[in-house]
């Protein structure tokens, strides 16, 4: 069987209120000839098809009409589930128009699949949270983990959290619990695969995902995962790349496009995967198009940035303009710049008194608290939690109190 593995479409996002929708709809189309070419039979969206709960009605029409053009009235099987951005319920309205075309969305852990035909292949066997699908005489088990959030993992559990002991676990040791119990749905006689949308342990965060995790109690340690599955499809994080701890079975696709100017040095990928009942499956990376660059400009003076959207002003990219100058940049020349390179999304000045006073500031003028917090953001690529710093200003203070008392 050979599989497509992606995710983190996003479809309908904007960047600094621009919208990418129509590289995302050049992304689609050269998406459906990769499957194509490829002669892919079974492809897998992790999650985060759209931005937000409500999107577009042009990201939903694309949508609808890239599962279309791939499902080749039901040659294809697609399995779809839900993200964190996504509104489950509205992925999953579509679901018996769906059917008739090769197309299983799957919205909560909660999920049961309708068993029966879908196209030209068929679900044999399904239950909360896992399929069992035919496809060309191959049968694999899926086990189908949407977007766990904290309310919906606790459903699922509910009927396993008899004792105080197991309502206290951890969200990945509950995480763990769920496929432990999931894991025996998988036989020696068919393809045993994991596809869900969540945040792993030691994986490298791109810089435009909107964290699912508050203080790290969302995060799951790579050991949760099935032992018994051939490939795991993971999707959240925007960098491609293998989960650490996994041995190589858990992948993130990541995201098609570069979302935020963090991204702009990553590499963006989808990966192939062919695999057979009890054997190692084989991956294969294949690098996406960058339709639209994301670049930052760094300027000497207000007059070189504008000499600078002269010379650039036909190339088709997305533009952060940073200008060295002694004053802030007057409105008529923010004018003169935007009109002569469209595009532009931030002109940030960098004043010379700031960068003065910027290095003036030597570390042991800061505290241990900002100290803590940038190294965090640096790390992390997102703003530490006031629950997180203040767990740590309290134990340093502890410590502290300790070592005085002694």
């Amino acid at each position: 069987m050979r599989i497509l593995h992606t995710g983190d479409w996003h479809l309908g996002k904007n960047l600094e209120g621009a919208s990418r929708m129509d590289e995302q709809e050049l992304f689609l189309n050269d998406f459906v000839d990769i499957v194509e070419k490829n002669k892919v039979d079974l492809v897998i969206i992790a999650g985060d098809v759209y931005d937000n709960s409500n999107p577009p009605a042009r990201a939903e029409k694309m949508f609808y009409d890239t599962l279309k053009k791939l499902s080749k009235n039901g040659e294809r099987l697609i399995l779809v589930i839900a993200g964190n951005h996504d509104n489950p319920e509205r992925l999953v309205a579509a679901g018996p128009l769906a059917m008739e075309h090769g197309i299983i969305m799957s919205g909560t852990p909660k999920t049961v699949i309708q068993c029966g035909e879908y196209g030209q292949h068929k679900v044999i066997n399904s239950g909360e949270g896992f399929i069992e699908v035919e496809i060309n005489n191959e049968k694999a088990v899926i086990l189908t983990v949407s977007y766990p959030s904290e309310k919906r993992l606790n459903e699922v559990l509910y009927g396993e959290m008899d004792s105080d002991e197991d309502r206290v676990k951890t969200y990945g040791e509950r995480i763990k619990s769920l496929f432990d119990s999931l894991e025996k749905n998988y036989r020696s006689d068919t393809i045993n695969l994991v596809v869900s949308h969540l945040f792993a342990m030691g994986s490298e965060e791109g810089g435009s995902e909107r964290s699912i995790q508050l203080g790290g109690s969302y995060i799951v340690n790579g050991s949760c995962f099935p032992k018994e599955a051939q490939y795991i499809a993971l999707g959240h994080v925007h960098k491609p790349q293998i989960v650490p701890g996994t041995n190589k079975k858990a992948r993130y696709s990541g995201s098609p496009l570069h979302y935020n100017k963090k991204e702009i040095n990553i590499k963006k990928k989808c990966f192939i995967i062919d695999v057979k009942a009890n054997e190692e499956c084989v991956v294969n990376e294949i690098e996406l198009k960058i339709y639209k660059p994301i670049e930052i400009w760094k300027c000497e003076s207000i007059s070189d940035a504008i000499d600078k959207c002269e010379e650039n002003k036909d190339r088709n990219c997305w533009v952060y303009l940073e200008v060295k100058c002694d004053r802030y940049i007057r409105e008529d020349e923010i004018k003169k710049m935007k009109g002569i390179k469209k595009d532009i999304l931030e002109i940030i000045p960098k004043l010379q008194s700031d960068e003065e006073n910027e290095s003036a500031v030597t570390i042991q003028e800061k505290s241990f608290e900002e100290i803590f917090r940038e190294f965090y953001k640096k790390e992390r690529n997102i703003e530490a939690d006031d629950e997180v710093v203040n767990l740590l200003l309290k134990l340093v203070s502890e410590e502290g109190d300790e070592d005085e008392a002694n």
